[in-house]
């Protein structure tokens, strides 16, 4: 038990019994009151949210910042500048080409946000000066004086004379759309509000295809708009609430795609881009349950990976552009399990298919002349390799970008024809980085059912495997999002100071393919949290870390992880980072109001309907399966105007926490004031958050030195 008798008397939420009846069943929520029915109108402006709540929130802060943050505020600082010191201020993108121009964005000394240019393709990587340099948008001047600001989507016209870009300034994910003449440096007329972010420019270089965002914060709609005009046409209105909308242009600049779905089905629709109907959309095959599909433009046909006819990890079909229902596609991949079709891009000659095999991704490329196809392959033991093809349709070349935990992050142009790697660029670690310092494992560890669960592993050269060593294990296994074995400098502060650092890719992740996935959802959720038990029992019989010297961490999803684990086995750990954890799963399943609710009942499973999903759900539930255990220390943080996952949920649990297992913890909620599911919006004043989560990382195994002890 962690000595808190010096410590003021942490705040005690007033208790309001909230009854709730659903399908035959009976909840009572004693701290409902903390979501304000006003909800919608504080994303957009805090200063609205109830006093009380306010209250009791600026309580708890004020609780963290006195116990936890302020004797820390010297370890804080010495990671705050190690972080900074491994960041190069003044850094740049890679110039991607396109026609004439070749576009990037960068970073100033000292800046936050960052600043979107061009140069002339010719002198792009010819002239390092920036004389021949064109500011677009100035993140730095745009954002100077805002609590928070954020870019969305910043995107130039087919032509090069304008740039459109959406920017939110309240982390509400509520974005404002506007376009800048390029020629005159002047803002258009047009600005549209209350957009969901993302957009296309239309072929003309003069309209652009939009999202809505309504009341509930889901994109429904999509317009056209064309600049000068202060009205939009209706394109496409989506109906069902469970479905999210997309809207891109297709690599060949050939079409608009819009692409509508949930987590397991999907639907396309397809404009022409030289249509003189702008708003005459065609399907490309009617949504059918449970179907996924993804389409391209390729070979003067539609490539369309797909999850039909029991595919589970994927195949690739092709359609004809006018008769391109299901009955007409043409199998070109075959379905092979085990090995994941992640995406597909192409150029005009080649076809690129990104998948993943034993939890490492890979490369394929296949010539659309001979049908050729070769991979592209790396040799570390755990590494993350992605592609782009960029701008231009027409090329032989695309973009690779590779990193490994130890390795930091590598530009390089690939020229498909003659297999040839460029090396562009680096990415400089201006403190100093000594790759051979460190040891990169990836280990399988058995799970309760027999299967096995890849982890990835960092820890520093001279860091021994006695047992002795605390342990960060990282998770998050939901959504099928794979957590990648990449570079983060920032992880090395732990490192450094002794810490292992380690990524279990549980079930709910597609680490091992779409199965992988389908295993870690709904009825069968729970292998997601024991994976993640086995993996950290297994790290301990191989002397990574002993039990109690494990710090978890996982943010959104991975925070109902972080809850989950906290329940079921609370000895394992000697603390608990959950950010933005989404733990108030039966509250918010049933909550249609809010924004993810319904497009997210394929992933959890609806509990206003069904008694079965109601049950699976609250039986895991972390708000709702708190006793009065022996809990590890716990921070958990959260944003006021989170969209995603609402600022009630990690205060909620705490207040939850602080009546169920008083002596237990110590618990402490720190609520971003000005900001929302991605935290603070600076990349300098992000790095002072996690500063804070680093410092009491430290704190919970007894490495903070003499400030803070949470250690037991």
């Amino acid at each position: 038990m962690v000595d808190q008798s010096s410590w003021p008397t942490p705040p005690i939420a007033q208790r309001i019994d909230k009854v709730t009846e659903q399908v035959g069943r009976t909840r009572t929520d004693p701290y409902a009151w903390i979501r304000d029915d006003n909800w919608q109108e504080v994303m957009q402006t805090p200063s609205v949210l109830k006093q009380d709540i306010r209250d009791y929130i600026e309580a708890e802060n004020a609780f963290t910042k006195e116990v936890l943050e302020t004797p820390t505020t010297v370890l804080q600082t010495e990671l705050f500048e190690e972080m900074k010191g491994r960041i190069k201020e003044d850094d740049s993108s890679v110039p991607m080409i396109d026609g004439e121009w070749a576009y990037y964005h960068k970073f100033r000394e000292g800046g936050e946000y960052p600043v979107y240019a061009r140069k002339p393709a010719a002198t792009a990587f010819t002239d390092s000066s920036d004389s021949d340099e064109v500011i677009l948008l100035d993140g730095d001047l745009m954002g100077d004086g805002l609590e928070y600001f954020d870019f969305g989507q910043v995107s130039h016209s087919p032509d090069h004379s304008k740039i459109a870009y959406t920017v939110d300034n309240k982390g509400s994910e509520f974005y404002t759309l506007r376009v800048k003449d390029l020629n005159t440096g002047e803002e258009l007329d047009t600005v549209i509000e209350n957009t969901y972010g993302s957009f296309t420019w239309g072929a003309d270089s003069n309209s652009l295809y939009w999202i809505d965002r309504n009341e509930n914060n889901r994109p429904e709609k999509i317009f056209f708009r064309k600049l000068g005009e202060a009205t939009d046409a209706l394109v496409f209105h989506e109906k069902d609430s469970g479905y999210f909308l997309g809207v891109s242009r297709s690599q060949s600049d050939a079409f608009i795609f819009i692409r509508t779905g949930d987590h397991t089905t999907s639907e396309y629709h397809y404009i022409r881009a030289d249509s003189d109907k702008p708003t005459q959309y065609h399907t490309i095959a009617p949504r059918s349950a449970n179907i996924e599909y993804d389409v391209i433009d390729y070979n003067d046909q539609f490539f369309i990976k797909t999850n039909a006819d029991g595919a589970v990890d994927f195949k690739i079909m092709s359609a004809p552009y006018d008769s391109s229902s299901r009955e007409n596609w043409t199998e070109v991949v075959p379905h092979e399990p085990g090995t994941l079709i992640s995406s597909i891009s192409a150029l005009k000659d080649w076809l690129i298919v990104e998948e993943r095999k034993d939890a490492l991704p890979r490369l394929s490329i296949t010539s659309r002349e001979t049908g050729d196809t070769h991979e592209i392959a790396f040799e570390e033991e755990a590494y993350d390799i992605s592609s782009s093809t960029g701008y231009e349709y027409d090329t032989d070349t695309i973009r690779l970008y590779y990193a490994s935990p130890t390795t930091p992050d590598q530009t390089h142009d690939y020229n498909i024809e003659t297999r040839e790697k460029t090396l562009l660029k680096t990415r400089e670690i201006p403190s100093g980085h000594t790759p051979s310092d460190y040891i990169v494992n990836r280990v399988m560890a058995p799970a309760h059912d027999g299967e096995s669960i890849p982890v990835t592993i960092l820890r520093h050269k001279d860091t021994p495997l006695d047992g002795s060593a605390p342990l960060l294990l990282y998770g998050y296994g939901s959504y099928g999002i794979t957590i990648d074995a990449d570079f983060r400098s920032g992880r090395l502060s732990l490192v450094d100071r002794g810490f292992v650092y380690a990524i279990a890719h549980i079930r709910g992740s597609q680490a091992k393919g779409y199965q992988w996935y389908l295993d870690g959802k709904r009825e069968k959720k729970t292998n997601t949290f024991k994976d993640y038990i086995s993996a950290g029992e297994y790290l301990i019989d191989q002397n990574y870390t002993s039990k109690g010297k494990i710090v978890g961490m996982g943010g959104s999803a991975g925070g109902l992880l972080m809850g989950a684990v906290s329940n079921m086995a609370p000895d394992l750990f000697a603390g608990i980072i959950a950010a933005v954890p989404f733990v108030d799963v039966i509250n918010t399943m049933s909550d249609t109001e809010l924004p993810l609710t319904p497009p997210e009942w394929p992933e959890w499973g609806n509990p206003i309907k069904s008694s079965e999903d109601y049950d699976t759900i609250l039986a895991y539930s972390p708000y709702d399966n708190i006793t009065d255990s022996a809990y590890p220390t716990m921070l958990i943080t959260g944003g006021l105007t989170d969209p995603r996952v609402t600022y009630w949920e990690p205060t909620k649990w705490v207040a939850a926490l602080r009546h169920e297992a008083p002596n237990a913890g110590p618990y402490f909620l720190r609520i971003n004031m000005g900001a929302g599911h991605g935290g603070a919006s600076g990349r300098f004043e992000g790095l002072k958050e996690t500063a804070i989560e680093y410092a009491f990382a430290l704190a919970s195994v007894g490495k903070a030195g003499d400030t803070l002890d949470l250690s037991k």
